[in-house]
């Protein structure tokens, strides 16, 4: 039943997930934002003036067991102090947990229902970048590379019921960003010098075995703005590794040992 009501979702031919560089999305990535009026809607600004409260676009018609989930990102002042600066995420080949960690606290989940969660990551624009000291600033440095390979991260515990999703605060500090094409550990691939937006998406898992004809229905999606970021494969605002190793508990061992999560 959670194969058949929560990954047929994912597929792109007939599903809410289009595919295609023509919805804003890599090829083979899922839109989860519905038909193209609604993908170009995506990066309205998320939180602004709603406590944290992530901006969700979706088609009008959604299940009872989704239609009143609401997403508060965690950490937001820190998201929004990075944001202020122009956040950047290290990915690397073997990968390379984000920091901020994305976390979030869900309500609004009728409790024993059950649920998956996860997450993909969307460009912002169709352009690749360069860092520009001089100035401290980013450049626009030409036209985006080849889209990456789409993937999706589904948080461990999925599925799990509502009542356990809104106990805690959900945390996807398992989640990893590489720039290997050739990746099989499951991380998400994305391009170096480009700019991307988290999307974060609450399955229902639908028990009635038609499910696959209310995959519209059962989903619900949510983006903040400040937590977009550029993809390097090393820090090139200084005042970004500063506030890394200031507010990242890892990031002592940056001075010592180059840990791996930071």
């Amino acid at each position: 039943a959670f194969l058949t009501a929560s990954l047929s979702v994912l597929t792109s031919d007939g599903g809410p997930f289009a595919s295609g560089p023509e919805w804003g999305s890599p090829l083979g990535a899922p839109c989860l934002l519905g038909p193209p009026p609604a993908c170009g809607r995506f990066g309205v600004p998320a939180g602004e003036g709603a406590a944290g409260l992530g901006d969700s676009v979706q088609p009008p018609r959604k299940n009872q067991h989704v239609s009143n989930v609401s997403v508060q990102l965690e950490m937001r002042s820190l998201w929004e102090e990075f944001n202020s600066l122009g956040t950047e995420m290290i990915v690397t080949k073997a990968g390379r947990r984000m920091f901020p960690t994305f976390q979030v606290k869900l309500s609004g989940l009728h409790p024993l229902a059950d649920y998956v969660l996860l997450m993909d990551f969307v460009p912002l624009d169709d352009k690749r970048y360069r860092y520009a000291f001089h100035s401290s600033s980013w450049l626009v440095a030409g036209r985006a590379d080849p889209a990456a390979p789409g993937r999706v991260h589904f948080h461990p515990d999925s599925p799990a019921k509502g009542a356990q999703w809104m106990r805690q605060i959900v945390s996807f500090d398992k989640l990893k960003l590489t720039n290997n094409l050739l990746d099989d550990n499951g991380h998400i691939i994305l391009n170096s010098m480009h700019r991307y937006q988290p999307r974060f998406h609450v399955v229902y898992v639908d028990p009635r075995r038609d499910s696959e004809r209310f995959a519209h229905e059962n989903f619900k999606s949510f983006t903040f703005a400040e937590t977009q970021f550029m993809a390097v494969t090393a820090y090139q605002n200084h005042r970004i590794t500063q506030l890394k190793i200031a507010s990242n508990p890892f990031a002592k061992g940056f001075r010592d040992c180059e840990p791996d999560d930071w």
